[in-house]
């Protein structure tokens, strides 16, 4: 197993760093049972010892993939586990837990406003456009946005 790997080689903040951004990225995935199987790894003693240890360095790492999955993953078990995973944390250290919460809070606010930003930025280059498509000037075609539908 790979956490016996870690144990035996790389022991250390670095190493779990390595292994747990794998694993929050594993946690996030759309396919429910790739994340639903990351997120039952939490049932194990040995990797529940391991977080209670690491906890500084893996609850930093993960955070962001508990709270998305937490709000908006479409599956209800993957949901539910999340909020298992999410309640072991907050019970170990909910100082920490809150650090992390108002962390995640201002990156989702500030990737907002750059998102904002940069529609605006669009926005205005599409307008430019339109006021030069008369001209021989070179135009920017604006982008189309097509919803997406789900077929059946």
């Amino acid at each position: 197993m790979i956490f016996t790997f870690v144990e035996t080689n790389l022991m250390g903040p670095d190493a779990y760093y390595v292994i747990f951004s794998l694993k929050a990225s594993l946690c996030g995935r759309i396919f429910y049972q790739v994340a639903e199987r990351a997120l039952f790894l939490w049932n194990n003693d040995h990797i529940a010892n391991l977080i209670k240890q690491n906890r500084k360095v893996i609850l930093p790492i993960i955070f962001p993939f508990l709270e998305k999955n937490a709000t908006s993953h479409w599956n209800q078990a993957v949901q539910s586990l999340t909020l298992n995973v999410r309640k072991i944390f907050s019970d170990t250290n909910p100082e920490l837990f809150e650090e992390c919460l108002l962390k995640y809070k201002e990156d989702e606010a500030q990737e907002e406003e750059i998102k904002v930003k940069r529609e605006a930025t669009w926005k205005r280059l599409e307008e430019i456009a339109a006021m030069k498509a008369t001209s021989n000037e070179a135009v920017l075609v604006p982008r189309k946005i097509t919803p997406h539908t789900q077929s059946g």
